[in-house]
Parts: C-alpha cells; sequence; structure tokens
C-alpha cells in the first residue's frame, strides 16, 4: 500500500499540469479587471469621499453570480486603502459572507461576526438580541471612524432573516456620535430591491450598479489571461478555453464557473496522468460541478425549503400506479404539515409552500408542471429531478439538517 500511494504522491509532483493554481480560484484577486472598468470607476468615485473622512453614500451592486460584482469591490477597496495609508486617512472595510452557514443565518449571528471582526467578544447565542445590538454600536462608536460594512450575497441573509435587520443598520448612523458608517450590498439576484421594504430601499439603494453578463468572446479572453499564470505552457489543448466560455456563457455568463471548469479539469486529468487537458474533460468537469451544485443548494437552504423538499423525496419513494412518480402540490403540503408537526416547526401557508415550489423548480431540482383541474382550480404536477446516483446522499444531507 505504501508503495503505492508513493507512486501517487510521486505523479502528484512531477506530473503537474499547473504551475499557479490559485489563479483559478475565488480567492485570487486579479492585478486587472477586464470588461469592468466603467463599473470600477463608478464604484471608486463614490468610495473616494472616504478619504476625505466623508462617509459615502450606501452602494447596492447586484447581477448574476461570476460577473466580477465582488470583485470589483475588493479590487476598489485594497486600492482605496493604499491611497489612505498615503494619506494617512483610517478607513475600515469590514467584509461579511452572508451566505455562510451558522454566520448570516439569524440577526444574532451577523451582529456577533461583525463584532468579532471589529476586535469584540460575544457569546455564539444566549444573549437577547437589543444587547447584541449595544454592544455591537458600544464597538462601532468606541472612536472617530469610518467604517464601510460590505454584505456580500446579502439577499441570502434576508431570505432567512426579513430586512428589518438591513432597516436598523441604515439607521444606525443618527444613534452615533463618534463613527459614521456605510454600507455596500452586493447581490446575486437582480429583482432583491423590488421584494423588499421601500424604506430599506431607498436607504440601501442610494447608489446602485448593475454587473451585466460577460458574453463568450469576454470570457475567453479572461480564461486566456488567467491560463497563462495557472498552467504551464502547452498544457491546455486547442478549443479547450473555447469550449469553457461556451459553457459559462450559456449560464448567464458566469466567470466563476468558467474559471472552476477550468481547474476542475485540470485537476482530472492531472490524476489521470495527462500531459494536456483535452476538450472531453471540460464534460467530465462539468458533470461533476453538476453534482456539487445540487448538494450545496440542499445543504444551504433554510428549514422550510429542506421541509418541502424532503417532503417531495419522502412522497418519490412512495408514489406508485399509473402516475408513476409524480404527485401534487395538496400531497406535498400534506406531507410537509406531518412533517412539521414531527419537528415541532411552524408550518407555511399553502400559498406559501407553493412559492417554495416555484422556487425549488427553478433551481432544477423539480419539474412542477402546471395543470388545470377544471372548476377545482389549478394545480402543480410534480416530479423529482435530482440525478438518481445523488438522491441518498441529499436524503441523509437533509436527515441530518433537519434532525430527523
Amino acid at each position: 500500500m505504501g508503495v503505492e500511494l508513493g507512486n501517487i504522491f510521486d505523479s502528484a509532483i512531477n506530473n503537474s499540469l499547473f504551475q499557479n493554481k490559485g489563479v483559478l480560484q475565488v480567492r485570487y484577486t486579479p492585478e486587472s479587471i477586464p470588461h469592468r472598468d466603467e463599473q470600477i470607476k463608478s464604484i471608486a468615485s463614490i468610495l473616494a469621499s472616504t478619504l476625505r473622512g466623508e462617509r459615502p453614500s450606501n452602494l447596492f451592486v447586484y447581477g448574476k453570480t461570476g460577473t466580477g460584482k465582488t470583485l470589483s469591490i475588493q479590487y476598489v477597496q485594497d486600492e482605496l486603502m493604499k491611497k489612505a495609508e498615503e494619506l494617512g486617512v483610517e478607513i475600515k472595510f469590514e467584509y461579511l459572507n452572508c451566505k455562510l452557514k451558522k454566520v448570516a443565518d439569524t440577526e444574532y449571528r451577523i451582529l456577533a461576526a461583525l463584532i468579532r471582526q471589529l476586535g469584540g467578544t460575544i457569546p455564539t447565542t444566549g444573549l437577547p438580541t437589543d444587547q447584541v445590538w449595544s454592544k455591537f454600536i458600544e464597538l462601532v462608536d468606541s472612536k472617530k471612524q469610518l467604517i464601510v460594512f460590505i454584505f456580500d450575497e446579502i439577499d441570502s441573509a434576508v431570505k432567512k432573516i426579513s430586512d428589518g435587520f438591513l432597516y436598523s443598520l441604515t439607521r444606525l448612523n443618527s444613534e452615533l456620535s463618534n463613527a459614521q458608517i456605510s454600507l455596500i450590498g452586493i447581490s446575486n439576484d437582480v429583482t432583491f430591491l423590488e421584494n423588499i421594504d421601500p424604506r430599506v430601499r431607498s436607504s440601501l439603494g442610494e447608489e446602485e450598479f448593475v454587473f451585466p453578463p460577460y458574453n463568450a468572446i469576454q470570457l475567453q479572453e479572461i480564461l486566456n489571461n488567467r491560463c497563462e499564470k495557472a498552467f504551464k505552457e502547452g498544457a491546455i489543448a486547442d478549443g479547450v478555453v473555447a469550449k469553457c466560455a461556451a459553457y459559462a456563457a450559456r449560464e448567464h455568463g458566469d466567470a466563476r464557473r468558467a474559471l472552476d471548469l477550468l481547474r476542475i479539469a485540470g485537476e482530472l486529468s492531472e490524476r489521470e496522468g495527462k500531459k494536456l487537458v483535452e476538450e472531453d474533460y471540460i464534460d467530465l468537469a462539468n458533470n461533476k460541478m453538476e453534482r456539487d451544485k445540487i448538494l450545496d443548494i440542499v445543504d444551504s437552504e433554510p428549514k422550510q425549503f429542506q421541509l418541502v423538499l424532503y417532503s417531495i423525496i419522502q412522497l418519490t419513494k412512495k408514489a406508485k400506479g399509473e402516475d408513476g412518480d409524480k404527485f401534487f402540490t395538496g400531497d406535498v403540503y400534506n406531507y410537509y404539515q406531518e412533517l412539521c408537526g414531527d419537528t415541532k416547526t411552524d408550518p407555511l401557508t399553502q400559498r406559501r409552500i407553493s412559492d417554495i415550489l416555484a422556487e425549488i423548480d427553478m433551481l432544477g431540482l423539480i419539474n412542477a408542471k402546471v395543470i388545470s383541474k377544471g372548476r377545482h382550480g389549478r394545480t402543480r404536477e410534480i416530479k423529482l429531478s435530482i440525478p438518481s446516483n445523488l438522491f441518498d446522499k441529499v436524503e441523509a444531507m437533509l436527515v441530518d439538517s433537519l434532525g430527523i
């Protein structure tokens, strides 16, 4: 066994296709961001007032996943901090990813995370929320300072805890004596601002920017730039970058997906001892990413979403007869209500469950076809779309998360 593993380790060291794999990963910040000059200049012009010690307008940035939103904000932040250091101006940026599990699923946890980032201490749970707010305000207002809070994927937090938290934050400056704060919200949901309280919208969206999707030609340019740094010379076959770009352009111009595809294709090729990343490895990488994406969705969604999905899985296992494995909205709601009783969860209305079903359908986990039942109205005919090889994994993940 030792010899076999030794060969694998030696092969990994000697036959690497990469020279710097980190260039293809999310946390890498490039020296320049192609095709985002206009957005970067606009964001910089708004945040530049911080160099005079003035609070900039709250800023809201939205666009599909992988359109360079977070990258552009971080780029402006880094350049601004360099200039602030030159001028001897103190500015703080505090970043929080609202999609991180057990960080942004309650108001308490968001505040606790921010308190820790500001150098304070607080228990993970246990204090009344108003005490946590007091602690947060005390830390922020402890001296004359300007803090810009960046909330990435802010739509995820609001989906879980409502927009009351955002409203409180946008009103916080009136309670501060020494400090000032500004907010930058980043969202993958282009309709996010339309669905929140108008007061929050007017406060948060003082300045708004839309990041359009990249097209296939722009994606090719981004990938070619990264490939030069990421892979050894001659490690990428002709047509690979174009295929990657075409896949990602189909997925709303998602550059992050294109970079992940390229990285995973390189890893798969390397594991098989190939000297070259060829086109068919892009297909293999795409299949792997699709599987991983489903598991990520299931793991990160709120409890009510998971309860509805678990109900569908159980109904799929039980379904028999001429309808095969299809059933209807009412069947899901009845099973869901029983499940709420078992898990001591307050059930939502049937209308709200219908909205969640539409969301699960949009994510591609089910196929929900609206059909007419004559004078009995309309309903959805539901069929699970999770691949059979992931069925058991998804079920086990839901059992664990829901404590069933």
